[in-house]
């Protein structure tokens, strides 16, 4: 993949970018191979592959620059904005929404903060493509105060970007290196972004969590769902269910489903997929591990999801001990994925795949089924 960016040094994201992707991918496969040990009596599916470029479905673009000509992109070493809006890992939709969120922060008279001097309003603008084409845009201030123009200008925008769904205002009034606040305040007459994946609909709120290659995704959960179903488990844990999207793949009539997620945000967003698609998947707010652990009995099969860091200590030790015969595990972290399946020897991993979330970089998700020996 060509990108001038990277060329001109002034974006170093794309660590592998100058290798073939078919490198790339091999690389990843190796890399979770030698992970997890690679055990003979592992079976390794294909990896999936991404497309190498228009792929990732959410922008988070730093705003720097000045009203009247704003950056979008991300920071130099001195906090000042470097423009990005031509990246090439976007998809085309959001290529095409940048340059006029970029008018509109003049036409709004939206001061860019200024991170040296720790003045200005708006931070951040985050984009996200459904693959229906709609957008959700989220301007992360910091105060009530552009509130007013942003709403006033509202309609100017949604004729320059008809498919603009979703708009809101998320709060960060503190200068921390974080990228979006606790509050968040909708402007729109619609509160979700519905994101067709497979045959289910999932709806996503401002603050919900949703993977950032849209394809890719939807692989991921229809292997998921194939593995399950060739179990034809009657009782399945979602754990870090996020907006559902594991669940509502693999629930079906007489399965008990239950996801488990600490978002308040994407739990209503995983009961709206599921009431639409009128079934019974059941959805809570609460910590995987708390809820695990204070559970009267256990499912069949668990799915999990986790952060980075893994299940952790406690719930591995609790699947460990549990009467749970599967669980799917799907990881963005070969090295916790590892440590987590160290301390639950009783549950073999018996087939993985690695599924490219994320091309040009080291990362990538993996997903193991692992079978109570």
């Amino acid at each position: 993949m060509h990108c001038s960016y990277h060329e001109a040094q002034r974006c170093g994201s794309c660590t592998l970018i100058e290798q073939p992707y078919a490198v790339q991918l091999t690389g990843k496969q190796r890399h979770a191979q030698t992970q997890l040990g690679d055990p003979d009596d592992l079976e390794w599916l294909p990896p999936v592959a991404s497309p190498e470029a228009g792929f990732r479905n959410k922008a988070k673009m730093v705003v720097g620059g000045t009203t009247a000509n704003p950056t979008l992109g991300i920071l130099d070493a001195t906090g000042h904005g470097v423009d990005l809006r031509g990246c090439g890992l976007h998809t085309p939709g959001i290529q095409a929404a940048l340059p006029a969120l970029a008018d509109f922060v003049g036409a709004a008279r939206l001061a860019p903060y200024d991170v040296p001097s720790r003045r200005g309003e708006l931070k951040n603008l985050l984009l996200t493509e459904s693959p229906d084409g709609e957008l959700m845009l989220r301007f992360v201030t910091r105060s009530q105060e552009p509130v007013t123009r942003i709403r006033k200008h509202l309609p100017t925008l949604h004729d320059a970007l008809p498919t603009l769904r979703v708009v809101s205002v998320n709060l960060l009034p503190e200068h921390r290196a974080v990228v979006e606040g606790d509050r968040e305040i909708v402007l729109t007459e619609a509160q979700t972004l519905r994101m067709r994946v497979n045959d289910v609909d999932l709806h996503l709120r401002p603050q919900s969590f949703f993977q950032t290659n849209t394809d890719v995704a939807a692989a991921l959960y229809r292997q998921a769902r194939a593995w399950v179903g060739e179990r034809s488990p009657s009782s399945v844990w979602d754990l870090y269910c996020g907006v559902g999207g594991f669940a509502l793949h693999c629930a079906e009539p007489g399965r008990e489903v239950v996801g488990i997620e600490t978002s308040a945000e994407a739990v209503a967003s995983a009961r709206l997929s599921a009431a639409e698609a009128g079934h019974g998947a059941v959805f809570e707010a609460g910590d995987a591990t708390v809820f695990a652990l204070g559970a009267p009995a256990a499912p069949e099969l668990v799915v999990v999801n986790p952060p980075r860091r893994g299940i952790g200590p406690e719930l591995s030790r609790w699947l460990e001990e549990s009467s749970v015969e599967h669980v799917v595990y799907s990881s963005c972290h070969a090295g916790s994925l590892a440590r987590d399946l160290a301390a639950m020897p009783s549950l073999r991993p018996r087939r993985a795949q690695v599924l490219d979330m994320f091309p040009q970089t080291t990362h990538s998700e993996v997903l193991t089924l692992l079978e109570r020996a």
